[in-house]
């Protein structure tokens, strides 16, 4: 399990800049993850504008075999000038005054569809306000989600020869 987690956060990460890239240019897998955090940010009744993908921070994939994969975004969601429930965005514009929304979302696919179990882990605040125990766990839960799975563990474990 260790080096999974090693491999998952240090090695495996695939960082791309992403300065020009939209929510249209993201594989489809990781366009599902968005749309469960969109989902999730705008259930909330505190919630009054339109969020829209902003830029993704990091990426990573892991596939373990058998047409599993296990994903991980990390994202940043931004306020639009429409309101909360809008349905065409095309002629939405994000607004400069209100402060990123920082998602991270792990979650675990079978050809390429997003499966219940183990379910999808998402966590959005507000950038201002994500702290380091934050971020710890993410990774943690992150993590957990894999591990129960057994797939990537058993796939690294080191057992003893019989």
């Amino acid at each position: 399990m260790a080096a999974f987690l090693l491999w998952l956060f240090s090695l495996g990460f695939l960082a791309f800049p992403s300065h020009a890239e939209t929510y249209d240019n993201l594989p489809e897998t990781y366009k599902k993850g968005v749309d469960l955090a969109l989902e999730k940010v705008n259930a909330h009744d505190s919630i009054r504008h339109h969020f829209l993908f902003f830029s993704s921070v990091e990426k990573n994939e892991f596939e373990p075999g058998f047409e599993v994969s296990f994903i991980y975004h990390n994202f940043y969601l931004k306020a639009t000038n429409c309101e909360k429930g809008t349905v065409d965005s095309s002629r939405c514009k994000f607004r400069k005054d209100r402060p990123l929304i920082d998602c991270a979302v792990c979650y675990k696919t079978f050809r390429g569809e997003i499966e219940a179990e183990p379910a999808p882990y998402i966590h959005c605040v507000h950038r201002p306000a994500l702290t380091e125990d934050m971020r710890t766990t993410r990774a943690e839960k992150c993590n957990a989600l894999g591990y129960s799975s057994g797939t990537p563990s058993l796939l690294l474990s080191t057992g003893n020869k019989i």
